[in-house]
């Protein structure tokens, strides 16, 4: 099974690193539409962390990960 999930990077008050998961995230997104949500995140203060608020973007990645069983339960 492969599951994808899109990982946003920002850095928090504290100025450690602090990630946001999205999961099964559209196959055709593009930079800018990331870029747009994550400055909304940003401006909207939608998010805080355990090291304060989130102020800075830092990156954004999309993460595939490949599960093959070889005993199912």
């Amino acid at each position: 099974m492969i599951t994808k999930r899109l990982e946003l990077i920002f850095q928090n008050a504290a100025g450690n690193r602090s990630t946001l998961a999205v999961i099964d995230p559209r196959e055709n997104l593009t930079e800018a539409e990331v870029r747009a949500a994550m400055e909304l995140i940003l401006a909207k203060n939608i998010f805080t962390s355990p090291g304060g608020d989130l102020v800075a973007i830092v990156g954004a990645r999309i993460v595939t990960r490949e599960v093959t069983d070889i005993i199912a339960a």
